[in-house]
């Protein structure tokens, strides 16, 4: 009887560990990667067995209708962000499956939650957040799409329900996905970043490579932290677990031995609009070629890492976003893009392949390949300066109208403090007139993108605003975030994304025949303008020589001209007015 309970004792506790294994561990090769299904399967048994440091908390819904999970590890069992910012804890939050064909982090969560909590190691003075599978809708439509990727064998497509690419979506959010990653952020207010991903390009020896907020992007106090102190420690913490890295590659030309380019994460990613809230950010990126299980692994000792090093620095991090967010709220001036200086590089040790050109088997003609047997280590140049390329001093206020009303709505996901105005109002302020744009030729990610926008500047324009209107003041920490969005010439602006395309057409215009007679009597009237057109006709031999271009001048510079065309909505508040807001 005895032996029948410890044999089934044995066969219970064997069933508790089976059921603690991820679906990558139960498989015999180690190159298989969960299903959605499958993760959120075993999130909840984790919970049921840790009730008091495991929660999981659902965000929103995604494209496909399912919510974001939020997988929360917490040593004291608190789980309210209030508390946690009250009690002085860090915060990071790690995002995994963004693109579902670069799953490694799906699978290395699942098995550090259950490390952290199994082997209770989770820190006294860190919060961790995962979230379990960003792109779900991606995940669902699983197959082998990224042909040239060494394992696993089956995995998720790169865009979403709606096709699009998330990692492209943070700063205009047209997926509910975004809305829900909006949500979590602001919610839980993370110190620390991280977005695990892998990598197409180039060969090597390396099998993770490492994203950094760009330096000359980041707010100066944490990139000094970042540079000096975080992402040196996590690099010798990798080396020593034998996965040694190197900045992630882009090649300045075709190979890596040409020198390899600091990546600029503009507001579209995800670290480039996290660093609009000044969080630490990181993304890994671990080599496709590399076998699956390598990758896991390699992901699953980086987080690990970053936790260990956050949980050490947790009073300085903790320190520095304090001092960032304090010196965000009094910066004046704000860089809107950036250009790589290429005059500016350092030299770094890299380990790669020889690269050669051989004749195609399908064409005949040369193709690019690597020679595995032929491992170099060289010195290789390091390009990671950038240099603002247009910059703008923040109003002391903008004001936006209600009618733009995904703006205010983005606004108050990321928790920019508004204010209201209380009854109908003319101001006199700072207006824009889009002056010129190019416009790409085909659609990216949903968008025609609006580059080299050039603006016309009226200092004191009287715009009259309505009750409701919407009142920004930059004394804010999120400065970063309201000032790139809302100045039109931003790289990833709310202009530059085509919110405000309805300003750019003109809804009035006149008959030509009826005008002549109204503009001729105008004429007589305002001699002015007559002298006005006439010197420009004498500069301008293309509009003395046609009728209709000066009659399309006369109008133009008279009042029966719609004044709004043109003209960006957002108005720049440039003194500390007194306005009587709700």
């Amino acid at each position: 009887m005895k032996k029948m309970l410890l044999l089934i004792g044995l066969s219970l506790f064997a069933g508790r560990l089976q059921a603690q294994l991820t679906p990558f561990e139960l498989s015999k090769d180690k190159n298989y990667t969960a299903t959605y299904a499958e993760v959120m399967a075993y999130y909840p048994k984790l919970v049921k067995q840790y009730p008091q440091q495991v929660k999981l908390f659902n965000y929103g819904s995604t494209d496909v209708g399912k919510p974001l999970t939020l997988v929360v590890v917490s040593k004291s069992g608190d789980f309210d962000p209030a508390k946690i910012k009250q009690q002085n804890k860090r915060v990071i939050l790690i995002n995994n499956g963004i693109h579902p064909g670069e799953p490694e982090g799906i699978d290395a969560s699942m098995m550090l939650v259950r490390d952290l909590l199994q082997k209770k190691k989770l820190p006294n003075d860190v919060l961790v957040c995962f979230i379990a599978l960003y792109n779900i809708d991606g995940s669902l439509n699983r197959g082998v799409s990224r042909i040239s990727q060494n394992g696993p064998r089956a995995y998720g497509f790169r865009g979403n329900y709606r096709n699009l690419d998330l990692n492209r979506d943070f700063i205009k959010a047209d997926s509910r996905n975004a809305l829900a990653f909006m949500q979590i952020l602001n919610t839980w207010q993370p110190d620390v970043f991280l977005d695990n991903h892998a990598s197409n390009g180039a060969d090597y020896q390396y099998v993770m490579t490492l994203i950094e907020t760009q330096k000359d992007k980041q707010q100066p106090l944490l990139a000094e932290y970042t540079a000096k102190t975080l992402s040196p420690e996590l690099y010798k913490r990798m080396a020593k677990s034998g996965y040694e890295m190197v900045p992630y590659v882009e090649s300045i030309k075709r190979t890596p031995d040409s020198g390899i380019v600091a990546f600029l994460e503009t507001p579209r990613f995800s670290t480039g609009y996290t660093v609009q809230h000044n969080i630490i950010s990181y993304v890994t990126e671990t080599h496709m070629l590399k076998p699956y299980d390598k990758k896991v692994y390699a992901t699953y000792d980086f987080m690990q890492h970053l936790i260990d090093v956050c949980q050490r620095d947790a009073r300085q991090i903790g320190e520095l976003k304090q001092r960032a967010d304090e010196q965000v709220k009094q910066q004046k001036t704000f860089a809107l893009n950036w250009d790589l200086d290429e005059q500016q590089f350092e030299m770094i040790s890299f380990k790669g392949y020889q690269a050669g050109y051989k004749p195609s088997d399908i064409s005949g003609f040369n193709r690019l390949y690597y020679d595995r047997s032929k491992p170099y280590t060289k010195e290789i140049k390091y390009y990671n300066t950038y240099k603002p390329t247009l910059t703008a001093d923040k109003p002391v206020a903008y004001i936006i109208p209600q009618a733009w009303g995904k703006i205010i709505d983005l606004f108050k996901l990321n928790k920019v403090a508004m204010r209201r105005l209380k009854h109908d109002t003319t101001l006199t302020l700072q207006t824009y007139y889009i002056a010129d744009y190019k416009t790409g030729a085909r659609p990216y990610e949903g968008h025609y993108l609006h580059n080299s926008v050039k603006l016309n500047t009226i200092n004191d324009n009287r715009v009259k605003f309505y009750e409701g209107d919407y009142v920004v003041y930059t004394n804010q920490a999120i400065n970063r975030y309201i000032v790139e969005t809302l100045e039109p010439q931003g790289v990833d602006s709310f202009f530059a994304w085509g919110f405000f395309d309805s300003m750019l057409n003109q809804k009035e215009h006149y008959s030509d025949y009826v005008f002549e007679d109204i503009a001729f009597d105008y004429l007589k009237k305002h001699p002015e303008l007559q002298k006005q057109l006439d010197d420009e006709k004498a500069k301008n031999p293309q509009l003395a020589q046609s009728g209709p271009a000066q009659l399309e001048y006369i109008y133009r510079n008279s009042p029966f001209y719609e004044n709004t065309y043109m003209r960006y909505p957002v108005g720049r508040l440039l003194t500390n007015t007194q306005l009587d807001l709700q």
